[in-house]
């Protein structure tokens, strides 16, 4: 990817990789690797969107004056299931939201990849969000890389580790890029749908080899 295509300043050489997927494809089991085994930095932008919307962080005052202080806790914070129930249930506020939040996690993501590069003490940067393809992270990834698990898989998943519903399951899919979606904007696919981790853990080793991130 060429450089004038970054939205970072100036010229990076430390390469950032993005992970995107279905909601249950098991992306956590692919970034704790990437941490792990390779000492990876790793971003998750739904973890920074939680940051940002602290008390006194950058989408606080903005999320609450549109939603009310209804999907508060009485402590102040807010209740993201509350609110959760709110925005997926209605696009329109979904996309309120979105416009809020995601502006601000792109630049707080932007910003930690530049210190990253300042310290260079990482081997790559990993960036891991649902809609990187539809938030226009290729313009900051050198790669996308798609974690593709089987629907069925993803379902039961979803049902063991956080005891969703079918219901809101068919949901939140509703609500995500297709299939093909995925593979279009991704460099590579790598299939987590095994039982057994250590097949997804090949897959990683090889693409890092083979697309020069090692």
């Amino acid at each position: 990817m060429s450089g004038d295509k970054k939205e970072t300043a100036g010229e990076l050489k430390m390469k950032v990789l993005g992970i995107t997927g279905g909601v249950g494809a098991g992306k956590s089991t692919v970034l704790g690797y990437l941490a792990k085994r390779y000492g990876a930095r790793v971003i998750e932008a739904d973890r920074v969107a939680h940051l940002l919307q602290q008390p006194g962080g950058d989408c606080y005052d903005a999320v609450v004056n549109c939603f009310g202080r209804e999907i508060l806790f009485p402590d102040g914070k807010i209740n993201r299931e509350t609110l959760g129930r709110i925005v997926y249930t209605d696009q329109e506020q979904l996309k309120v939201l979105n416009h809020i939040v995601h502006p601000a996690v792109k630049t707080y993501i932007i910003e930690a990849i530049a210190q990253e590069q300042k310290k260079a003490d990482v081997p790559f940067v990993t960036i891991e969000a649902a809609l990187l393809l539809e938030d226009g992270y290729d313009r900051i990834c050198d790669e996308i890389w798609y974690i593709y698990a089987d629907e069925t898989v993803r379902t039961k998943r979803l049902q063991n580790s956080r005891g969703y519903s079918l219901e809101k399951i068919r949901s939140v899919m509703a609500n995500q890029r297709n299939e093909d979606g995925y593979r279009s904007g991704c460099k590579l696919v790598i299939d987590n749908s095994s039982d057994f981790v250590e097949n997804t853990y090949e897959q990683i080793d090889k693409g890092l080899r083979e697309h020069g991130f090692l």
